[in-house]
């Protein structure tokens, strides 16, 4: 099997620099990567996969994939992956849209997050996982900020490491310096197969009117999304943290 090339310096920098500002990995954790098929997950375990190789701190890695689809998606650009980097790879079926057709959500992206959280998460802790990552960027910490603001009226957004009481286990987002445009053109680079969107629903319409506002905002602002992530991410700011 092919290996795949190394991710960029510049992109494995931001990484390493998110988990040693929120000490994201401990000494001997057993990291499950919850995949999706999509360019922010598989950079995440690209990213993952090569820092195990050099950091002193040691730890294991294992991917698990939630089909939502119930078993009708093709995973195998996936599992060439995991099996390239010689990190284990279990795909869960669940019948996630068959849920959310039937019960005619009229929100069915949070329905979708929600769900595949609670399968992932408790299949991590059936197999002795400490913790789990996710492929969360700078955009999306960005966009959940405005959207708390905006329609909540309170400023925070999800924290790059969180403890999820219920499951015992540690949540982290090693991508959250990195925004969704500069993930694109990394995995674009790295020449990766990407399993296609499974989702057949529109997109949230609020999330995507914070996209456009935050794209319009960006034509003046260039680094809008670093000032607001800095903005999250002062000291006195409060508690701005989910």
């Amino acid at each position: 099997m092919t290996p795949y090339p190394n991710v960029s310096g510049r992109i494995f920098s931001k990484i390493g620099e998110a988990i040693g500002r929120f000490g994201m990995i401990a000494h001997d954790d057993r990291i499950t990567v919850g995949l999706s098929g999509g360019k922010d997950s598989v950079l995440l375990l690209l990213g993952l996969s090569g820092l195990r190789k050099r950091s002193p701190v040691r730890f294991s890695l294992r991917a698990s994939m939630v089909d939502i689809t119930n078993g009708k998606c093709d995973t195998g650009p996936i599992e060439d992956l995991c099996g390239s980097l010689g990190i284990p790879f279990n795909r869960i079926t669940s019948p996630v849209l068959e849920v959310i057709r039937e019960r005619e959500e009229k929100s069915p992206c949070s329905l979708c997050s929600k769900m595949r959280a609670g399968v992932l998460f408790t299949e991590a802790l059936d197999n002795g996982s400490t913790t789990v990552a996710m492929g969360h960027n700078l955009d999306d910490a960005v966009e959940t900020a405005l959207l708390n603001l905006f329609y909540a009226g309170r400023f925070r957004s999800f924290h790059p490491r969180s403890w999820r009481s219920r499951t015992g286990l540690w949540l982290i987002r090693p991508l959250v310096f990195l925004s969704s445009s500069e993930i694109a053109d990394e995995v674009e680079r790295l020449d990766i197969e990407l399993v296609p969107p499974l989702c057949p629903f529109s997109k949230d319409s609020k999330r995507e009117r914070i996209k456009e506002l935050v794209r319009s905002l960006e034509i003046e602002i260039p680094d809008v999304r670093s000032q607001i992530l800095h903005a999250l991410m002062e000291p006195n700011s409060g508690d701005i943290w989910s």
